[in-house]
């Protein structure tokens, strides 16, 4: 196994070096053209998906430099220290697909739903190659948290795999349970060959499990709309993101303040 890997890494760590842009180029490019995609088309998807990944990782460099001198005032002036930072899913991603065994757990991931078609045991191929990374993390933390506890890396990548393995067939199955219901919500019929493997979905089980409990037990929950959507509009700019981001780059900026210190607080409340 260490063998195959250390073959592994030896032919996609000079392409990772290059950045997750140009690995999601190559493999979108490629993947797109197995399924029957013409080469101009598939590797226009590639570079779109090239240039959107490179653009998220651009967007966050900034907005950390712009906010790391008014957050590390903030920092100083209150005395509250945040060690750990929410990035979000795009950063997340990006740094999961630099790893050369998202590969590895995409690979494996492609055998097994095929092997699943063929037995009969599935429906669902799974196309949402970039969405891997979902299952990759997973498989990352697990070989990080076993080599922290002194596992060989040959037992560490066998029980990341077990559990991407779990896990990725479990969301194949349900993207077949939840196949009538994105019929329904699409209004496309059955013959759409539309469903998804994401992994939120995964929770839709048990959420239409507790729906059937209030429609048994809360009926005149129904009356109410919390459509965020509308809610949104009826505020209107108020509620948008703009504002809200104008609000907390003003917030941070205040607090930052040279004259902003946990002193004058204390005195303008004495006063």
């Amino acid at each position: 196994m260490q063998g195959f890997l250390d073959i592994v890494n030896n032919i996609f760590t000079p392409i990772i070096d290059m950045g997750s842009g140009v690995v999601m180029l190559i493999v979108m490019t490629v993947l797109a053209m197995a399924f029957g995609v013409k080469f101009s088309k598939a590797l226009e998807g590639g570079i779109k998906l090239a240039i959107a990944l490179t653009g998220i990782g651009a967007i966050i460099n900034i907005l950390t430099s712009a906010f790391s001198a008014s957050l590390q005032s903030f920092v100083e002036n209150t005395g509250i220290s945040l060690n750990i930072i929410d990035v979000g899913w795009a950063p997340l991603a990006t740094i999961t697909w630099g790893s050369p065994y998202t590969l590895y757990f995409l690979l494996i991931m492609l055998l097994i739903n095929i092997v699943m078609i063929i037995m009969k045991k599935t429906n669902t191929l799974d196309v949402d190659i970039f969405n891997i990374w979902h299952l990759s993390i997973t498989g990352l933390l697990i070989m990080w948290y076993a080599e922290r506890n002194n596992l060989p890396t040959i037992l560490a990548v066998i029980i990341a795999t077990l559990a991407i393995v779990l896990v990725g067939v479990l969301k194949i199955i349900n993207s077949d349970l939840m196949k009538p219901t994105f019929d329904d919500l699409m209004g496309t019929g059955s013959h759409s060959p539309m469903t998804s493997t994401h992994m939120n979905y995964m929770l839709n089980p048990v959420i239409m499990i507790f729906d059937k409990i209030f429609d048994k037990f809360f009926p005149g929950l129904d009356k109410y709309d919390f459509d965020a959507a509308k809610l949104n509009k009826a505020i209107g700019f108020w509620g948008s993101k703009f504002f809200i981001g104008m609000i907390l780059g003003f917030v941070i900026g205040i607090m930052g303040a040279p004259s902003f210190t946990r002193e004058s607080i204390s005195s303008w409340f004495a006063l």
